[in-house]
């Protein structure tokens, strides 16, 4: 079968025009597709738009792929022909309308053809150069669902998955009726587990492990992150250095993209594979909740009026499964978080290891101020009649305020203050590491009393209706009188960190000793002890009848508050310090292991916990249908209840 005709072209023929390069418009091939232009030109060759004249009274077009075969060494041409092969293959056994139906393929001399269904519109590539403003995210958004839906379907192929390997805006068409189409399946790949090859793909798309010649379903979700990233920020990967995502944040240049959809495509960049979604099919889950969401409420930031916030379906919607949990926003500090965040009004308050008291908005998660200090703090912060009191590593208990972050006062200790403030009865109650415990006006700063009990106070205070409790580092738990006198003294008999918590007039307290104690509040005496594997950091928290508290043997325990028997035990991969909180018939708290973690308040049964890229010893706090938890990787998160 001839595959090009020789008939005569005004000074050449078509031959003698395929000899220096790409075929000219006029030039048929098979006698049945007659070259109107050329559409691209790659390495292998030309993408031409060419006319079917089996359809003599009609304008039938078609796209022609051409792979130009100029190797010398006979073993690299077949290799080439098979490569091409493979690629007319791989179509032939689709079957969806974003991808082109394949018409036709045949070879001729140097040169293979792939007749395609021609697809009238523009790249994703050409509408972001074309556009001199970022691209309007509800479009963005409506893409990606789109793109997703094709990898699901790639990625769920039978009999056996096909990994697309080079998605980028390039290609990605855009037809006349709005729907994404995707082009140039030519390092397409069926995949097989453990399988090895060359590094095929594009330089700033292509994931960490595709240089390595390893592409999964999840790499395909990288290429589709860095793609939605390129298309909201304008920047292009290629010419950035190589996975630098994370340090380019996506609201950092186009504000007016929804923290919820920036959690989506930056958790798709993570740079380990297990830290991605698995497949398109659970990313595109998380992108539908996104869409219906800005759907129904629009896209951008929403400033609601305090007692008109969300309501708890929103952020539940974000609940994909078990594994699969994404933020509502993050917000990235410079250094750890290890204490516990408070919300008042629409901000959230959090200190972190780089010396600043953070201050953002609820809702998005946007910066509004920071406070520095000379030290790191761990100490979590209080607020009360408009001002946030926190201490830090300096020695310094701070006052500023809270719609500002302007100092109001600051008073010094002798030494860091990892212990969290408490303010009530117009005091801030607060330890420090100068073995005192003190009473600090909250108005003025001044101390009113202070009480040296001998050793380090990390505990924090727990304020009754008549005295003070906290811990001390040399295995005793206190209660003070409101005027600094001593009321009782309970000893363990190793340190207690552990914040206290009142209950029925019970003191609930764990210890380095391994032992969680429940104390008369009045006497001191010991109601009952409950004994885990290894010592405790962590602080109870309570609902109903049960105490929650974590330990460093791994597990968050459960106990009959009257009795101080095991009601059930939830059992992670590293050390539990962070303290619980129980909200809505669930207790949540931070591993070392890195996750946090939502259980079944009554069963203690998981229902899912999310994954951060550090230990979570910070504990976290609830707020209406929201978890804000920190993590050593130096976020704050918002996680939905």
């Amino acid at each position: 079968m001839q595959s090009l005709t020789t008939r005569q072209l005004p000074g050449r023929t078509v031959r003698q025009a395929v000899a220096k390069g790409q075929l000219p418009p006029g030039a048929i091939l098979q006698d049945r597709y007659q070259i109107v232009g050329v559409l691209g030109v790659g390495g292998m060759g030309s993408v031409y738009q060419a006319r079917d004249l089996r359809f003599p009274n009609v304008t039938k077009l078609c796209a022609v792929k051409e792979m130009m075969n100029l190797a010398t060494d006979p073993q690299v041409r077949q290799l080439t022909i098979q490569n091409f092969e493979r690629e007319a293959n791989i179509l032939a056994t689709l079957d969806h309308p974003a991808i082109p139906e394949i018409f036709d393929y045949f070879s001729e001399d140097n040169r293979s053809f792939l007749v395609m269904e021609f697809i009238s519109g523009k790249s994703l590539e050409d509408l972001m150069e074309e556009s001199e403003a970022f691209l309007d995210q509800a479009d963005v958004l409506e893409w990606s669902i789109q793109i997703c839906g094709v990898l699901a379907y790639l990625h769920h192929h039978k009999p056996d998955p096909i990994v697309f390997r080079d998605l980028k805006p390039s290609n990605v068409m855009l037809d006349l009726h709005g729907h994404i189409r995707m082009v140039d399946f030519g390092i397409a790949k069926i995949f097989q587990t453990g399988e090895r090859g060359t590094m095929i793909g594009t330089e700033g798309y292509s994931p960490p492990e595709q240089y390595r010649g390893e592409a999964g379903p999840a790499s395909d979700v990288y290429a589709l992150g860095a793609t939605l990233h390129a298309l909201l920020t304008r920047q292009d990967p290629r010419l950035e250095p190589p996975f630098s995502f994370v340090d380019r944040p996506i609201r950092g240049v186009n504000p007016d993209v929804t923290p919820a959809f920036e959690a989506i495509i930056m958790k798709a960049l993570s740079y380990g594979v297990e830290d991605r979604f698995a497949n398109a099919t659970e990313m595109l889950e998380a992108l539908q909740l996104v869409g219906n969401r800005v759907t129904a409420y629009g896209a951008g930031t929403s400033k609601h009026p305090v007692g008109q916030r969300r309501t708890g379906h929103l952020a539940a919607a974000y609940q994909i499964s078990p594994d699969n949990v994404v933020p509502l926003w993050s917000f990235k500090c410079e250094d750890e978080i290890r204490s516990t965040p408070c919300v008042c009004g629409d901000k959230a308050f959090v200190g972190s290891y780089d010396n600043n008291l953070y201050a953002v908005d609820v809702e998005s998660g946007t910066f509004l101020w920071k406070y520095a200090t000379r030290g790191g703090i761990a100490s979590s912060p209080t607020v009360a009649e408009g001002r946030v009191f926190f201490g830090s590593q300096d020695g310094k208990l701070y006052a500023v305020q809270a719609d500002s972050g302007q100092l109001v006062w600051s008073f010094s200790t002798q030494a860091a203050i990892y212990s969290s403030p408490r303010c009530q009865f117009g005091h801030v109650f607060v330890g420090s590491d100068d073995h005192h415990f003190y009473a600090v006006n909250a108005q003025s700063g001044r101390p009113a009393w202070q009480i040296d009990v001998g050793a380090r106070v990390r505990s924090s205070a727990c304020v009754g209706e008549e005295l003070v409790y906290f811990g001390s580092e040399d295995g005793v738990v206190h209660a003070l009188a409101m005027d600094g006198n001593a009321k009782w003294r309970f000893l363990a008999k190793r340190a207690v960190t552990s914040t206290p918590a009142l209950t029925e007039g019970l003191l609930i307290v764990g210890s380095q000793d391994w032992s969680v104690y429940a104390i008369d509040a009045n006497t001191g005496w010991s109601a009952w002890r409950f004994r885990t594997r290894k010592p405790i950091i962590s602080s109870p928290a309570m609902a109903g009848n049960l105490v929650y508290i974590g330990s460093a043997d791994g597990s968050l325990y459960a106990i009959d508050l009257s009795t101080g028997q095991l009601a059930w035990s939830y059992e992670t991969d590293g050390q539990v310090t962070s303290s619980p909180v129980a909200h809505n018939h669930a207790v949540y708290f931070g591993g070392v292991d890195g996750h946090v973690y939502s259980l079944d308040a009554n069963k203690g049964t998981l229902r899912w916990r999310f994954k951060s890229r550090g230990p979570v010893p910070s504990s976290p706090i609830a707020f209406e249908d929201l978890i804000l938890i920190g993590s050593t990787d130096g976020h704050l998160y918002a996680l939905p209840a």
